[in-house]
């Protein structure tokens, strides 16, 4: 027989003082619960894990602590399998389905009408057209605030236990990475490549990505968003990657030009402009300062380098526990970006160069946790130039 919370990642303490903080902030707030839509939010605060959130699925979280998640039927096995909550309830399938209701009816039940209420409205499984209809719904039953990120903000700064799942994720980026390099050569096909990446990841226990493993070759190089259609590599070629490591859904990323071939000497001196920035960048990830100043300082390299009109504007973002479509988490470094880093978090710092002009591409990126002192890069793999 199944049992409740059978297939949890995360100790029942652990997950009880996540509500408990959330409780806290969201009173602080002004708050008399919660309507968590962000799948991230579900799996952090209860276990629950799922790609559900492609429906309409809502997780209450009263001031009281009690949780009620409103979800389709798939669901209702999965949540007693892999999270701590209890109360479960369902909307039927059909023509005249309207979950929306069906919540408010819920919120009733609970005493919520006239009370203000927190809402995730910035989250992937809440289209427009739902959040549109869930303001109908609860439009004079209840006040609404934007709490989109009040969890975000929560797991910010990881917990042991988290840093222990980024750990194990970035041995297997590491992984995927030496199976890149082993697999690049000159004719050797793309698909190829992923797909002894992601073996390594899947071999090692790990997870599928939030987003797709990019990769580019010859032109592609220089596209950092993934794309339909694989090539074999040219004798004389270069080669993008930008992926990640997963465990339990915490993400490693890494990202790195190869080149096959004979190399341009331009592109050995943007790999050699790339390295100084993302050392320079990483070295600006202090706690207690903001992040924009590692942008800051990744562009100041690049910028003396010639490579102003290279670079992109941002270069990385934090890292953790995310679902599709993309392992962007909040916040993201750019220019004047006020959040203070603080230990215990976890950010992907990218630098990109791509010469449009020239038809050059060169990328190196790697995560770091931020530790008392600063940045401790999670990869134990080198940021030489790999030449095949």
């Amino acid at each position: 027989m199944m049992r409740p919370a059978e297939h949890l990642h995360f100790e029942p303490a652990e997950l009880a003082s996540r509500q408990a903080r959330t409780i806290e902030a969201m009173r602080a707030q002004g708050f008399d619960g919660m309507l968590i839509f962000r799948q991230e939010s579900m799996y952090w605060l209860s276990g629950y894990d799922t790609f559900g959130y492609v429906y309409f699925q809502c997780l209450v979280l009263g001031a009281d602590g009690r949780m009620i998640l409103l979800t389709r039927a798939p669901d209702r096995l999965q949540a007693r399998f892999t999270s701590v909550i209890e109360d479960v309830r369902i909307w039927v399938d059909g023509p005249d389905a309207a979950p929306a209701i069906e919540l408010r009816e819920i919120l009733r039940q609970q005493g919520c009408a006239g009370r203000r209420l927190g809402v995730e409205w910035e989250a992937y499984g809440l289209t427009a057209r739902n959040g549109q209809r869930l303001a109908a719904a609860l439009d004079g039953f209840c006040t609404l605030g934007d709490a989109s990120d009040l969890i975000s903000r929560l797991r910010l700064v990881k917990s042991s236990a988290e840093l222990a799942y980024v750990r194990r994720a970035a041995e297997l980026g590491d992984a995927a990475l030496a199976a890149a390099e082993a697999a690049t050569r000159p004719g050797a096909f793309e698909g190829d490549i992923l797909a002894d990446m992601q073996g390594a990841v899947f071999r090692g226990g790990g997870d599928d990505p939030a987003n797709e493993f990019i990769i580019g070759s010859g032109s592609g190089a220089l596209m950092c968003r993934y794309y339909t259609g694989r090539r074999n590599l040219s004798a004389d070629d270069q080669l993008t990657l930008e992926f990640a490591g997963v465990y339990r859904h915490y993400h490693a990323c890494l990202m790195r030009t190869l080149l096959i071939g004979t190399a341009d000497r331009r592109l050995v001196e943007l790999h050699a402009a790339c390295r100084d920035s993302l050392l320079a960048a990483e070295d600006a990830l202090r706690p207690g300062r903001p992040i924009g100043e590692v942008f800051d300082a990744h562009a100041r390299v690049l910028d003396a380098a010639g490579l102003r009109a290279c670079r992109l504007n941002a270069c990385g973002y934090s890292l953790g526990t995310t679902y599709a479509p993309n392992w962007m988490d909040w916040p993201m470094l750019y220019h004047d970006n006020p959040v203070e880093a603080a230990a215990g978090m976890v950010f992907f710092i990218h630098i990109i160069a791509f010469d449009e002009q020239r038809g050059h591409a060169m990328t190196l990126g790697r995560t770091s946790v931020v530790g008392e002192r600063g940045a401790e890069p999670m990869s134990k793999a080198s940021i030489d130039l790999v030449r095949k």
